[in-house]
């Protein structure tokens, strides 16, 4: 069961990237206050806990709702993760790891990016879901495993929380940090 926990909290916490959503959101928040910088680190961090979540629990299922199979998902999620891994290696910025320029257009006129661009797809992104999905479908009919997927999941999410508005220092004016 502990290597399950790690391996599930190991594959989401390089997918996820706590770190880099961290510094995209202090871009994203830059101007506005730590009681804002807040309020969309909760909102967006439980929005994307819940999509995972249901995703991790229901997605199987809406899978053979909707014709697709498993081994057809898991060659389509390998070959998303490939595009993945190809933009972390050549630091490209596809909106797959990161924003887009129209993304963090819609972003700064919106006064709430907790579900778009936050949750969705930063945090709770396709290669989050199909880790997610195919983690819990490895440890099908064992809810121990299942269990252990879930606390993996939740770790890098707390993890997450936690460096959103206060774990890389906080941004006062758009290209600098504050002054102490």
């Amino acid at each position: 069961m502990f290597e399950t926990l790690f391996h599930a909290f190991i594959t989401l916490f390089v997918i996820v990237d706590p770190v880099g959503v961290a510094a995209i959101f202090l871009s994203l928040t830059a101007g506005g206050d730590e009681a804002f910088r807040r309020r969309m680190a909760l909102r967006g961090t439980v929005t994307a806990t819940i999509v995972l979540l249901v995703f991790a629990f229901v997605g199987e299922y809406l899978f053979l709702f909707l014709g697709i199979t498993l081994p057809a998902f898991t060659i389509a999620g390998g070959a998303l993760l490939f595009l993945l891994a190809i933009d972390m290696v050549l630091v490209r910025r596809t909106g797959l790891r990161s924003t887009t320029v129209s993304e963090d257009r819609e972003a700064g006129a919106k006064e709430d990016i907790s579900v778009f661009p936050l949750a969705i797809p930063l945090i709770a992104g396709p290669g989050a879901l199909t880790s997610i999905l195919l983690l819990m479908t490895r440890t099908a009919g064992e809810p121990l495993l299942h269990a252990a997927v879930s606390a993996g999941l939740l770790l890098v999410v707390a993890l997450t929380l936690w460096l959103l508005p206060v774990g890389l220092g906080q941004v006062d004016e758009p290209g600098g940090p504050r002054a102490a």
